[in-house]
């Protein structure tokens, strides 16, 4: 794999797998919990996605990176859907358990937000930070209140995976020759029209560093009496974000409440209320034939969603920054490295290095009980 300058890889035994992790030449294994970070990167990517931001935190921080099972460097083992998903979030428990980490502030990009969630519900934690993050109702497939739109969640699942994106990354391609080539793909889903970088080769290697194994990306699917004619299954990355696994809206009982920083983007493609990833606003646009209408296949409200779980949670006594950056994609992480940097210093209450002197310019919304 490619690795920045000061940043190194090294394979973790656990009782669940082998899983791989990246950290910075000279950390200290000895940094109490309170001045650990640690990041978890969300579907198709890596801890490769991570390497601008641990570079730049400060130096007496401890920060890890984390590859999720069938990811990156880490063992690709089958998931089980069934359990939402449970499977990356004990994988990451082991795995701080063998790094020495009791507890740590978490940062968890798309579903690796849902991940930390799933983490937070089951281990202590310091705080979260939630970049783009999956709904807390899973991806797909219900109303803004949570509540599922059928018995099987139609249109969600394994089968909303492009097959010839699927084909692709077994083919390991890395040209930019079909809209549906991972590097198209990060062009267009990842980030905002107009974003550049000297590294995305790293991000697209990332991308194809993806398991298609049996079990992995993307997973099964079951076919279905209702539109769109396919329901989520029961192995494989897509499925554990399927309604009927995944609902992690309980976060709103959680004693005591950690300190949340939600930091999205405005033209975020893939987690938005309006998403192009969503079966059934693609259904909505015509894209998708014979969309039955908003009444049977709404689009799920997703960022809505989340405002209103996190909503319940500051009712409830916990502490939520809320952080829109205007003009933003789906990884504010590599588009806006400087607000992302300091909103998360602030969240993790770093006092022992002069954090950046001007906060962000775009929408703060912070909500608490006090």
């Amino acid at each position: 794999m490619t690795l920045f300058e000061g940043i190194t890889s090294r394979s973790v035994e656990t009782s669940r797998l082998v899983v791989n992790v990246l950290e910075r030449a000279g950390d200290d294994a000895g940094t109490p919990p309170d001045r650990t970070v640690v990041l978890v990167h969300g579907n198709g990517s890596s801890s490769l996605f991570w390497q601008e931001v641990m570079q730049d935190l400060p130096h007496d921080l401890r920060v890890v990176a984390v590859d999720l099972r069938g990811y990156g460097g880490t063992e690709h083992a089958p998931i089980d859907a069934t359990r939402g998903v449970r499977d990356f979030s004990d994988d990451l428990f082991e795995t701080l358990q063998a790094l020495g980490i009791p507890t740590a502030h978490l940062v968890g990009w798309s579903m690796g937000g849902a991940v930390i969630l799933q983490y937070a519900l089951d281990h202590p934690v310091l705080s979260l930070t939630l970049e783009s993050p999956v709904s807390p109702y899973g991806f797909g497939g219900t109303r803004r209140d949570g509540s599922r739109l059928t018995d099987d969640d139609a249109g969600t699942g394994g089968g909303v995976a492009n097959p010839d994106y699927v084909a692709r990354l077994i083919a390991h391609d890395a040209t930019d020759e079909a809209p549906t080539s991972p590097r198209s793909v990060f062009r267009s889903g990842y980030v905002a029209p107009g974003y550049t970088t000297a590294h995305e080769d790293v991000w697209v290697e990332s991308m194809l560093s993806t398991s298609t194994a049996t079990g992995n990306y993307p997973g099964d699917s079951v076919p279905s009496d209702n539109w769109p004619g396919f329901a989520a299954g029961t192995v494989g990355v897509l499925n554990t974000m399927a309604p009927q696994y995944f609902n992690l809206s309980g976060i709103v009982d959680l004693e005591p409440k950690p300190p949340i920083l939600w930091i999205y983007g405005t033209e975020d493609a893939i987690i938005s209320d309006t998403s192009f990833y969503d079966y059934n606003h693609l259904g909505a646009l015509g894209i998708v034939p014979d969309w039955p209408g908003a009444d049977v296949a709404p689009a799920q409200e997703m960022v809505s969603q989340t405002r209103d779980v996190l909503g319940e949670y500051s009712a409830r006594g916990g502490e939520v920054t809320e952080l829109a950056l205007e003009g933003v994609g789906h990884t504010a992480h590599l588009e806006r490295p400087a607000e992302f940097r300091h909103a998360l210093l602030i969240v993790i209450g770093y006092v022992g290095h002069p954090v950046d002197p001007a906060p962000p310019t775009e929408t703060i919304i912070l909500r608490s009980a006090d």
